[in-house]
């Protein structure tokens, strides 16, 4: 966003083609700076939160869409999908913002980690029940992702959801990879049909992102030293509108995870096999009685 010369916000010029823009994880953070950023260059957004009130506030500043949904509860991604399916004929681009870190391993509902859903079952879900609906659209898929999965991650195919040696960095860090694991194999399957995927690494931002009690990062993240040293909501929203905003194969390349807005230089090894990406997404179909696409 650019200031007028007494140093207040200047409303962005809108982009020549407004989009219909889902975001999940809006009603705080960096999800909100972006449904923000990208409402006040003109784009349609539609705003996804778990908190009613947070979700409804973001939505009433601005004049846009809400539904609520939380991503720990699966029939609340079956009931969301179906709503913006119902609500929306069109949607360009498809936001999988929402996620975060927890303590101790903590079952679901649905009887998955609590991280493994959030971060990665769920969204999957929610693109897969709109998939026809985004290969009609030839919109693009954008992950919020983190340079997490190559500090901590690893995918063990016979362990998805890290049920044994769980730790909350090593589950997130998993999760995140499991997010550019995803991005990949929707490329694959898709990209011909039309479909773009991109994941990104927001930066380390100073917000509530690392709020739950049982990880180190609680302590990081709430220092007050090293919380001058992250960069703001505002400032990492700008790569999700970047993605959203720009063109895929003319700006960004599809199926690529971006740090920064290059393509990580030093990306997760687990990245470079294409087998473990397929594996993910056929047995996230498995756990999700889903049928194969």
């Amino acid at each position: 966003m650019t200031h007028r010369p007494d140093g207040s916000p200047e409303t962005p010029a809108p982009d020549p083609a407004p989009r219909t823009v889902v975001i999940t994880g809006a009603s705080d953070g960096i999800g909100a700076e972006a449904a923000r950023q990208l409402h006040h260059r003109g784009h349609r957004v539609v705003v996804v939160g778990r908190c009613p009130r947070k979700t409804h506030a973001v939505a009433d500043e601005l004049g846009a869409d809400r539904h609520v949904a939380d991503f720990a509860r699966l029939d609340d991604v079956r009931r969301l999908a179906a709503e913006l399916r119902a609500a929306y004929p069109r949607i360009d681009v498809l936001a999988n913002n929402a996620g975060g870190i927890f303590g101790d391993r903590t079952p679901t509902a649905d009887g998955f980690d609590l991280v493994f859903q959030v971060n990665h079952l769920a969204p999957f879900l929610l693109t897969r029940l709109l998939l026809d609906r985004l290969l009609a659209c030839r919109a693009s898929v954008i992950q919020t992702s983190s340079a997490a999965a190559r500090l901590f991650g690893e995918v063990v195919p016979e362990d998805l959801g890290r049920v044994t040696h769980h730790s909350p960095q090593r589950a997130y860090g998993t999760a995140k990879l499991e997010n550019i694991l995803f991005t990949q194999e929707l490329h694959r399957r898709y990209h011909d049909r039309g479909l773009s995927s991109a994941a990104f690494h927001p930066g380390v931002v100073s917000s509530h992102f690392a709020s739950a009690p049982g990880t180190f990062l609680r302590h990081v993240y709430g220092n007050p030293v090293a919380r001058r040293l992250m960069t703001t909501p505002r400032r990492a929203a700008r790569h999700l509108v970047w993605l959203a905003t720009t063109r895929p194969g003319v700006d960004w390349t599809s199926g690529t995870y971006y740090e920064r807005r290059r393509p990580a230089r030093h990306p997760h090894p687990q990245t470079r096999d294409p087998r473990i990406a397929r594996h993910l997404w056929d047995t996230s179909e498995r756990l999700l009685a889903l049928g194969h696409n």
